[in-house]
């Protein structure tokens, strides 16, 4: 038996979230869930694609993940729901867009769900597929092979021999930046050089270990934990002092060799 985790955009004051996991203990009832978040702003499917990307590879391989993020899809009728293999882990979610970000278009396999007609469809076809991948069952069981997928693009860094061009893909819950900026894209670029970050009207001067690095109220700039460069305020909400917002831009510059 796998562990199911379950990641939605329901929110914690009404009963959906209690319903989905009851269907699922109708089906199995000593199934493990463990809940990812419910906190997910409203059919984003930026903020989830986030949080799923961040977390999934720490949970062992095999791992069926449930997101009910936008769960009516972005595609109407036939294939408005998919389930996929990835990295050898298991995700089940409407065919929104958010699969074809998280596998960059590449799953390991990836299937229809049947479409019926419901209100609920975390609870009523998201939820029975993941149980029965979980319970050992095979993708192919659920339904045939897809063929096309509802399509979204991540933005792209853009990559030059002294600079590099990113932008904001998250706000966390304390205001601090997250990029799409890679430390492995700064190593490369970047070739040992120092580097400037510059975002809004400020200019940070080196990548430091942790936010505390800086004196309270400055801004700073650290690589997370998933290698992703990050601003920051020490102890302050950065999105708020700097004015920087999902999708605002950042540069890191590099002086010109030679």
């Amino acid at each position: 038996m796998g562990l199911i985790t379950f990641l939605s955009d329901f929110g914690y004051r009404d009963h959906y979230v209690a319903a989905v996991k009851a269907r699922i203990m109708q089906l199995a009832p000593a199934q493990p869930v463990l809940d990812i978040s419910h906190a997910i702003e409203p059919f984003n499917i930026a903020h989830a694609l986030h949080v799923l990307d961040s977390v999934f590879r720490d949970f062992p391989v095999g791992t069926v993940h449930l997101v009910g993020v936008n769960d009516h899809g972005g595609a109407k009728g036939k294939g408005s729901w998919q389930a996929a293999l990835f990295e050898g882990h298991y995700f089940v979610a409407a065919n929104n867009g958010l699969l074809t970000l998280l596998t960059d278009g590449k799953p390991e396999a990836l299937v229809h769900l049947p479409a019926p007609s419901t209100s609920s469809p975390t609870r009523d076809v998201l939820a029975p597929a993941a149980v029965h991948v979980a319970q050992g069952g095979l993708l192919t069981d659920l339904g045939p092979v897809a063929t096309e997928s509802y399509q979204l693009l991540n933005r792209q860094l853009r990559l030059q021999d002294n600079r590099i061009t990113g932008h904001v893909i998250h706000v966390d819950h304390y205001g601090n930046l997250i990029t799409n900026i890679s430390r492995t894209a700064v190593e490369v670029i970047g070739r040992g050089r120092p580097c400037t970050i510059h975002f809004a009207r400020e200019t940070v001067r080196d990548i430091v270990a942790h936010f505390q690095a800086a004196d309270p109220g400055d801004a700073v700039c650290i690589f997370n934990s998933q290698d992703r460069l990050c601003i920051g305020v020490n102890q302050g909400h950065a999105a708020e002092l700097l004015g920087l917002y999902f999708d605002s831009q950042v540069d890191i510059r590099f002086p010109v060799e030679g």
